[in-house]
């Protein structure tokens, strides 16, 4: 589930294993910038907006299937040896021409309200896709927010273990001195210069860091170069955070387009057993055609006179055959334009239809028993998502409240150590005190600001994704 994605980015961010050069040319940008750049190029937020389009085209087409339907055939070819002639119904013997063309009109009445359901189904999926949409919005703007704190973090701290290196040289500086004056302890400054190995491997950490924290950045933002950031317009507020896991719970169940979108979700799963109950009442429609054909046998007869001709029987007359005459009129034959066929062979049928669901071998029951299947597991999948976030929340705001405490003693413990260091430092330059002393202070105080740093960015994450949970858009 996105769900535990979302609490794990504010964790496991720094993952990543490939870093940027250091000497490569960068950009810098602010909080509201990134989200911009993110909104208009992550992949994910694109496969989401085109799943959504998917169901607006669905949901446009169970509206276009309440209109009738409207289909044209037409066809033309020819036929040799015996066939029917389409002009006369006769048979022939010949090489012939024939062309049909026929539009067929249905139009259905009542199905069950099948198609009606179907429209209202449609229009919660399209819905629920639109809430969707807006889920994967606010969980890319949490994730850039939440990298782009990580980043600022690791710089902070990557500006400390540059201070501790600054305060390592002045030290060895002073003991470089000392060794070649031969004055005090000359393992002193063996000792800092060991220590000065060990700060300037705490910066290549913290570098690294700081590349991987800009590179799973980058990703969300779907760029192929450097970045820098720009902290200008993020608010950093430490004041202790006043609503309840339980206050966060309800506002995320009210606001949360999560819960929106699992909500249409049930909903449309419920209207697909209305739908397919449809399958069990008769539906009844009208259908219309107009029909017409062409045949190139067929021809018009015009008398044009008679001619006295022989039968062939005889009569007897007087002993005398006489043969019988018949008066047969004379006929000329024209072939009947391709036109006028189809205007005097057009024929027309309207009718109502009735289909009547007897015996489908149970597919309407099944299919209604997996429909009402679908809506209960669309019932569960909500549940399910009220109890991850409800879980998360409580999570996530122990976390917190657990990290506001430890920054508020770390801002006592550096003081402390600020002191103390300070004394140190002193008596170790007067030689009242050995390199041991000294550098436990100067480890204390630095090791007290690191993690002072990282309290700060933890707490301020966590916050974040909790008015994530509430709804709110940063």
């Amino acid at each position: 589930m996105f769900l535990k994605k979302i609490y794990s980015i504010t964790f496991v961010i720094l993952l990543h294993n490939i870093g940027f050069s250091q000497n490569e040319t960068s950009k810098t940008y602010t909080l509201n910038q990134c989200i911009t750049i993110a909104l208009e190029n992550n992949l994910d937020l694109k496969s989401s907006v085109l799943s959504a389009n998917t169901a607006k085209v669905n949901y446009r087409q169970s509206k276009a299937n309440l209109l009738p339907t409207l289909n044209g055939f037409y066809n033309i070819g020819v036929n040799n040896g015996r066939s029917i002639n389409p002009f006369t119904n006769d048979f022939v013997n010949q090489e012939l021409t024939f062309s049909n063309a026929r539009l067929n009109l249905d139009a259905t009445v009542f199905n069950g309200f099948r198609l009606i359901n179907t429209v209202l189904q449609q229009r919660l999926n399209k819905q629920a896709s639109d809430m969707e949409i807006e889920e994967a919005r606010q969980t890319l703007i949490l994730n850039v927010t939440l990298a782009y704190l990580q980043v600022l973090n690791s710089r902070d701290v990557l500006a400390l273990a540059k201070k501790r290196l600054e305060a390592t040289n002045r030290q060895l500086k002073i003991q470089e001195d000392l060794y070649n004056e031969e004055v005090g302890n000359p393992a002193d400054y063996a000792d800092i210069k060991g220590q000065m190995t060990i700060d300037q491997t705490s910066i290549l950490v913290a570098e690294s860091d700081l590349n991987n924290a800009k590179l799973s950045l980058t990703r969300l933002l779907n760029l192929d170069t450097n970045i820098s950031v720009d902290a200008t317009d993020v608010l950093l507020d430490f004041d202790s955070y006043v609503l309840s896991s339980d206050e966060v719970f309800n506002d995320a169940v009210n606001n949360l387009a999560t819960f929106k979108a699992r909500e249409l979700r049930v909903k449309a799963a419920k209207k697909g057993v209305h739908v397919a109950r449809a399958q069990f009442v008769p539906e009844i429609s009208f259908f219309g055609q107009l029909n017409t054909n062409y045949s190139s046998v067929a021809e018009t007869f015009t008398e044009i006179g008679a001619n006295i001709e022989e039968t062939g029987d005889f009569v007897n007359i007087n002993n005398q055959e006489i043969p019988v005459l018949t008066n047969e009129t004379q006929f000329s034959g024209e072939k009947i334009e391709y036109l006028d066929q189809f205007d005097n062979n057009l024929n027309a049928v309207v009718g109502v239809a009735v289909d009547i669901p007897l015996f489908n071998g149970f597919r309407a029951k099944n299919n209604v028993a997996l429909e009402k299947i679908r809506a209960e597991e669309s019932l569960i999948a909500l549940e399910q998502t009220e109890l991850e976030v409800k879980n998360a929340i409580d999570q996530v705001h122990f976390d917190m409240e657990t990290a506001y405490k430890r920054h508020q003693s770390l801002v006592e413990q550096v003081a402390a150590f600020k002191e103390s260091f300070r004394v140190n430092e002193i008596r170790f330059n007067n030689g009242v005190s050995n390199f041991l002393a000294y550098i436990t202070s100067k480890n204390n105080l630095e090791n007290a600001k690191t993690n002072l740093t990282n309290a700060k960015y933890e707490y301020l994450l966590r916050v974040k994704v909790l008015e994530f949970y509430r709804g709110n858009v940063f």
